[in-house]
């Protein structure tokens, strides 16, 4: 089973982490910051991972950190429901169009984190979300999932659509990257041997 469970508690947050990444993108996510959590179910959906997420942060002081540690908890359970990597396709990528927004996101599951983030929300909150939250989230799962991470806005001129095309285009780039590769089913996805 490529399930993990991960529990993470700081003097700031206490956030769970529970993922499955043979689901069927069944989500119940409660982190306490409203449009966060419509991205993280646009997340579980699109990628077919299921999720549950719990969360509770310092929001007297704002959700950064309530979002940036479920990033560092989702990038951890998703090294450890990979486990060796043993065959999955590694690499994903993916167009989303939203309205007026279009997004493109490639990533590797190398054990390599780097992120290139090239996408500018024209408004500096959602509603009562600060949206540079949506680069945080990434660069922590990026950086505790060990994945090379790029997104690129093509167009868009709505913060709303833009963020959640950015959610659903690393989604489906996930979904394509953690699924079996039938015709290496028993091989790390690397010359090397290893991930």
């Amino acid at each position: 089973m490529r399930t993990a469970q991960i529990s993470r508690q700081t003097a700031e947050t206490e956030i769970s982490v529970e993922i499955n990444l043979d689901g069927t993108g069944a989500y119940d996510n409660q982190t306490g910051v409203g449009f966060f959590d419509h991205m993280l179910d646009q997340l579980s959906r699109h990628s077919l991972i299921d999720m549950t997420i719990r969360a509770k942060g310092d929001y007297h002081i704002d959700d950064h950190h309530t979002v940036e540690d479920t990033g560092i908890a989702l990038g951890q359970a998703l090294v450890q429901a990979l486990g060796d990597k043993r065959g999955i396709r590694r690499y994903g990528e993916c167009h989303l169009p939203m309205d007026d927004a279009q997004v493109r996101a490639a990533l590797d599951l190398s054990a390599r984190p780097f992120l290139v983030w090239n996408v500018t929300l024209p408004t500096p909150k959602i509603g009562t979300f600060d949206t540079e939250l949506v680069r945080e989230f990434f660069q922590a799962v990026s950086t505790h999932g060990g994945i090379t991470l790029h997104v690129d806005q093509i167009h868009g001129f709505n913060s709303h659509h833009i963020a959640e095309a950015a959610f659903k285009a690393v989604a489906r780039a996930l979904r394509m990257a953690v699924e079996p590769d039938p015709r290496k089913a028993d091989a790390i996805p690397s010359t090397k041997g290893t991930l």
